[in-house]
């Protein structure tokens, strides 16, 4: 595999460029950026540094990675981003480095694909094969779990969390966290039920659906505070991995609950 560098790219010594890479004229690569293997850079986009990254991932023109944090706190401290592989980077992506009261790391799985104007702020965590569309943007310290799909122009609040499968319709303001396998709209968000389209598409069986349906009636539809809802799951016998995994997130949760 051989590694294209336009002669008009700028690419700072340090950097280390991984085999069958291609690097778009007028791109620019700082000198603590490491791209892993058949990694393409586009036109006029810059990769800034401490960054890293797996292999294959696209990153279209225009698009900006591994720059400071947009936090007043920042000091120039030595942060990093870390992107796995295979990932989609559209035209004017902005995705910043960490800051150090943060953890110093943001984080960026496998197979994610991030559409045009899509902002991903300092310290978030966002996991495997997540969709953000058109300019949806991501506060600081947001956590994003895999296969959550983000609709364009919505927007999460720092330090809330997306669970895994969820989806957040066009639009969506949302303070607050989001369960895994709800579906969230509005400004603010509310929950509007479960994704069954997308768990069907994603291979979840008619029983699993089910289970999380029943629960998640239970816990917002019955009347009883969440505590107490999440105790009738447990004595119902409600357990499967699907269904304490949403529990487990509601326990978990430090800014509170979207709800219907």
């Amino acid at each position: 595999m051989s590694t294209t560098i336009d002669p008009r790219a700028a690419v700072e010594e340090g950097a280390q460029i991984g085999a069958g890479c291609i690097i778009g004229p007028f791109a620019v690569i700082g000198a603590d950026v490491v791209l892993g293997p058949g990694c393409e850079v586009g036109a006029h986009a810059v990769v800034q540094g401490p960054c890293q990254m797996g292999e294959a991932n696209r990153i279209f023109p225009f698009a900006s990675l591994g720059t400071a944090p947009q936090d007043l706190g920042y000091r120039g401290e030595s942060t990093e981003l870390r992107i796995g592989s295979h990932n989609t980077f559209r035209e004017f992506v902005t995705i910043n480095r960490g800051t150090a009261k943060g953890g110093g790391v943001t984080r960026i799985g496998d197979h994610n694909l991030f559409m045009a104007y899509c902002h991903v702020a300092h310290d978030c965590q966002i996991g495997s094969r997540v969709v953000m569309a058109n300019a949806a943007t991501l506060a600081g310290h947001v956590a994003v779990e895999d296969d959550a799909i983000l609709g364009g122009l919505s927007a999460v609040h720092q330090f809330a969390r997306v669970g895994t499968h969820a989806i957040l319709g066009g639009g969506t303001m949302a303070p607050l966290d989001v369960p895994p396998y709800m579906m969230a709209a509005g400004n603010h968000a509310n929950l509007h039920g479960i994704n069954v389209r997308g768990l069907a598409r994603r291979g979840f069986s008619r029983d699993t659906i089910t289970q999380i349906k029943r629960t998640y009636r239970l816990l917002f539809r019955s009347g009883l505070r969440l505590e107490e809802a999440m105790e009738e799951v447990a004595r119902r016998g409600w357990n499967t991995p699907e269904v304490e995994r949403l529990l487990s997130f509601i326990r978990a949760s430090r800014r509170g609950i979207t709800r219907p």
